[in-house]
């Protein structure tokens, strides 16, 4: 399966549990992977046959910076429906967010998570 990635976008969202999360805000980092057929858009060199990752990536940043949710979980989630929503060609995708300024006391590079969805079939 082919793979488009998009890797370490950065966003300003205001997710988590803790009250301050919600009103100071913080960074996160989101890595997308789409896998799909891209063979025709190869050979066609077409952007009909594939996706344009401009659009996505202006759906992940509408649902983070623009939606707030107390679990990245849920901002993974909301991410891979909105792009199975727009775009049919793909059959799966990976989302990871990492929140490297999670409110835990400590010295980390980032707290995350990472998701993999299938198309509904």
């Amino acid at each position: 399966m082919d793979k488009i990635i998009l890797s370490n976008l950065a966003f300003y969202g205001y997710h988590g549990v803790l009250e301050e999360e919600n009103k100071l805000g913080q960074k996160f980092f989101i890595d997308i992977e789409l896998y799909c057929d891209l063979k025709k858009a190869g050979e066609s060199d077409d952007l009909n046959f594939s996706v344009n990752y401009a659009r996505v990536y202006d759906i992940a940043k509408d649902i983070c910076e623009n939606n707030r949710y107390k679990l990245i979980e849920s901002l993974a989630e909301n991410i891979s429906k909105k792009i199975f929503q727009e775009f049919n060609i793909i059959d799966e995708v990976l989302i990871r967010i990492k929140k490297p300024e999670a409110p835990v006391k400590g010295i980390f590079d980032y707290f995350g998570v990472e998701i993999r969805r299938k198309k509904d079939a």
